[in-house]
């Protein structure tokens, strides 16, 4: 069995494990990254690509996303990857949705979000449904890249410009007094990094579960329009939207709109429905999603929670000039109460997780702010 030496192991290469890798190389350490598979899978494959600050309570959290945002278009810029800083819209089609918005943007201040009239927000969505638009949430801070591409293109720009060492298709089989032992290797390293994405198996997934997260897994779709010419404009949303993120829960009027909500779309909410869209530099459009909990769904997709998610994106974005191509299911880990997970079952092993559905907006920041405040401490002290 080879045996190798670095300064820092990082242990799975989804989005989580790639932003701690390269707060780490960039401040000059030699990483080694370890994968099972023979490229990262799940969820940092299977989402909108969305940067979302908007989603994020304002305070710390919301900082720590736009510090994030910040560190994505610099790893995007300097790898010459595609991204889009297409911002985002909450669409109102009715008064209390409507009224939500207006509470929010009054509260978080112009800097976070302004809501515009009808026709100001047909010019940043012309594809908008008109018949009954009220105005929408406008907010420029978010962000697009395409999730089907970005984590290998973001571990290849780290092994050309950091010489990180990435082995894909070695599993972390054990870690143990600073060494992760995988199939093939034993490599000392004097930091190492847990990241095990939404799984609840492997190298301490199980911790993960043990201290409360949950698997959350959602249905998706992707689209193709029917004329090349056909661009969104920017990130879209709904009202569903504002029951689903903590961004909104202080809006005096919330539970008035959920009341209204829970009646007019009761299977909507039942199967955790509530529709994004997002548009990628190819012109396809991501669609979603349904959010289950917990290890008991079966791995099946629902043709009726499909339909359901079309049925309410029909609302505020007509259908009929998108044609499905691609439809999947998505999985992620999620805390009930805490916005992630930082974990040392060991000295100098750092186990990070369940971020939720906000692993693209948060990774980064999370990934500099782990770095920054316990691992470079604990490297100093060896």
């Amino acid at each position: 069995m080879i045996r190798q030496q670095t300064d820092a192991v990082v242990v799975g290469a989804g989005i989580v494990g790639l932003a701690h890798a390269y707060a780490l190389a960039k401040r000059g350490h030699r990483v080694t990254v370890i994968e099972r598979h023979p490229f990262a899978s799940s969820a940092s494959v299977r989402n909108f690509g969305m940067v979302w600050p908007i989603g994020q309570p304002l305070g710390p959290m919301r900082n720590l996303a736009l510090q994030s945002r910040d560190l994505w278009l610099e790893v995007c810029q300097d790898a010459g990857m595609w991204f889009e800083a297409c911002g985002s819209l909450h669409v109102a089609y009715h008064e209390d949705e409507l009224q939500v918005l207006n509470e929010f943007a009054a509260s978080a201040g112009e800097d976070v979000g302004v809501v515009l009239s009808p026709e100001a927000a047909l010019q940043r969505a012309p594809q908008l449904r008109q018949e009954g638009l009220l105005g929408g949430l406008w907010s420029p801070h978010e962000l697009c890249v395409d999730p089907r591409t970005a984590v290998a293109e973001i571990a290849s720009y780290l092994t050309t410009k950091f010489d990180v060492d990435f082995r894909f298709g070695d599993s972390a089989l054990v870690v143990d007094q600073g060494e992760v032992v995988t199939d093939s290797a034993r490599i000392s390293a004097r930091a190492i990094v847990v990241c095990p994405g939404a799984g609840v198996s492997g190298v301490y997934g199980p911790l993960l579960v043990k201290n409360g997260m949950v698997q959350v897994r959602l249905q998706m779709l992707r689209a193709t329009p029917q004329e090349a010419s056909y661009r969104i404009g920017t990130h879209l949303c709904a009202g569903l939207t504002s029951l689903h993120y903590q961004s909104f829960r202080d809006c005096p009027t919330l539970p008035h709109l959920r009341a209204r909500l829970e009646a007019d779309h009761a299977p909507l909410l039942e199967n955790g429905v509530h529709v994004l869209v997002s548009q990628h530099a190819d012109g396809s459009v991501t669609i979603g999603d349904s959010h289950h909990y917990g290890p008991h769904h079966m791995p099946y997709s629902s043709e009726a929670v499909d339909d359901m998610i079309l049925g309410y994106l029909d609302t505020f974005l007509p259908t009929d000039k998108l044609a499905i191509t691609q439809r999947w299911e998505g999985v992620y880990g999620k805390h009930p109460t805490e916005p992630y997970l930082v974990l040392k079952p060991e000295p100098n092993v750092f186990v990070v997780g369940a971020i939720g559905g906000a692993g693209m907006t948060l990774s980064f920041g999370v990934g500099e702010k782990t770095v920054v405040e316990q691992i470079l401490p604990a490297l100093e002290k060896i």
